[in-house]
């Protein structure tokens, strides 16, 4: 979730879940993440979403690459490309953490060159894997992630170990807006605690979801104290379990 979609009060502006959007929820919600056509039918009804709304939006998420068609063609499947989208947001729910010795990982762009869609994509995953631009080409965050670096490094940067003779604290406090981030999150969460029909409730951890994948994960030393972070994947993973037990029902028990 971005920063300017909160009101300077702290009241969150989310809008509605399209038909996309909700088809997408549900089944990066589900494990493995394919449900036939009848399934979907009866689960996004209680999300206010139509037959017809839906049969327009299956056909074009399969056009744009989002779904596949099940062998059976009864039924719909996430592209691999929202395979990885589906690895990202289970890491952000339950990141894979080290104890930190004040250690950083350090990553310094080499190449020269490259355009423009090359370099965003760079900064995409770069930032994927909670690393912050400390200046241009230099990305660091404390060694606490248990995680490879997907990033081709050995033809576009280096990685390094640091230890940075700045204050730690200070370096994090720098690199992320630790305070509008914990802003974002309590508001989320004061916003989940009164919401009360599927569709709005649904809608908001979409958007909590959203708002983990930009968590730093920094190790507890560095983070202002009274930190939600926790408390808003505590949550998540409660809607979670209560969402898979009514696709469970929704298609016979199936795991």
């Amino acid at each position: 979730m971005r920063m300017n979609d909160l009101e300077p009060t702290g009241d969150l502006r989310l809008r509605p879940l399209s038909a996309r959007s909700v088809v997408l929820s549900l089944l990066l919600g589900t494990h493995p993440p394919q449900l036939s056509a009848r399934e979907l039918g009866r689960l996004v009804e209680r999300f206010g979403v139509g037959g017809s709304t839906l049969r327009a939006a299956l056909s074009r998420m399969v056009a744009a690459g989002d779904l596949v068609r099940t062998e059976t063609g009864a039924g719909y499947r996430l592209s691999d490309r929202l395979l990885d989208r589906q690895t990202r947001q289970d890491e952000a729910v339950r990141p894979s953490t080290r104890a930190w010795d004040g250690d950083w990982e350090m990553v310094v762009i080499t190449a020269t060159g490259r355009g423009p869609a090359e370099r965003a994509e760079l900064r995409t995953r770069l930032t994927a894997l909670r690393l912050a631009e400390l200046r241009e080409g230099v990305w660091l965050r404390p060694a606490n992630l248990d995680r490879p670096l997907s990033v081709p490094l050995g033809r576009v940067a280096q990685h390094y170990t640091a230890r940075p003779g700045r204050p730690a604290a200070d370096l994090a406090g720098s690199l992320w807006a630790l305070d509008a981030w914990a802003g974002t999150a309590r508001a989320l969460l004061a916003h989940i605690d009164g919401a009360d029909r599927p569709a709005d409730r649904l809608t908001a951890f979409a958007a909590v979801v959203r708002h983990l994948l930009t968590d730093p994960v920094l190790p507890a030393a560095l983070l202002p104290a009274d930190w939600p972070g926790e408390a808003l994947r505590a949550a998540y993973t409660d809607y979670r379990r209560e969402l898979i037990g009514e696709i469970r029902a929704s298609v016979g028990g199936r795991r």
